[in-house]
């Protein structure tokens, strides 16, 4: 099951002015620890039931690198090759990420990590239907025009068969 903790209120944990989103690779698929102290801390989370191995964190950079390593051998963060830091995930990425991973959980595809050729079709936008509002790239998966929405360097989902009438071509994002 996809999970979410709403971070309203008080929090001293974490300055909501400087948090970012950011990824991690849990090992064994032991997330629900990680999940707990989260939830404890009041920092919004995001756990696809599709990738149960990945957990989505909205948080500081410093309290990443406070969670990575309590966390040592047990998950690790996707970094940014060049700095080696930890690599943020902007949040309209995120924001259409955790919309098709939770409006459309029947007929979701986990493709694995993001690559090169999930970009490659053309950039769209969804105009109507369950995914209406979500923009990804249109690739061909098994002989079906499919919509796939990545987490640059992180991981990519494919929906189910979308109509093409309700498709429109969308700008590209930026890096793409």
């Amino acid at each position: 099951m996809a999970h979410a903790v709403n971070n309203q209120g008080n929090n001293t944990v974490n300055d909501e002015t400087n948090t970012r989103w950011y990824a991690a690779r849990v090992l064994y698929n032991r997330v629900r620890p990680i999940r707990d102290r989260l939830a404890t801390d009041r920092i919004e989370f995001f756990v696809p039931e599709i990738i149960g191995s990945l957990v989505f964190i909205k948080a500081t950079k410093e309290y990443i690198g406070t969670l990575e390593q309590d966390y040592f051998n047990r998950m690790w963060v996707y970094r940014d090759p060049l700095t080696n830091t930890p690599s943020p995930i902007p949040d309209k990425e995120m924001d259409v990420f955790i919309f098709v991973c939770t409006a459309g959980r029947r007929g979701l595809t986990f493709l694995g990590d993001d690559k090169a050729e999930y970009h490659r079709g053309d950039r769209v936008r969804v105009t109507d239907g369950p995914f209406k509002g979500a923009e990804g790239h249109i690739v061909r998966i098994k002989k079906d025009r499919r919509l796939v929405v990545t987490i640059r360097g992180v991981a990519a989902v494919a929906t189910t068969f979308i109509h093409p009438q309700f498709l429109e071509p969308a700008p590209m994002i930026e890096n793409e």
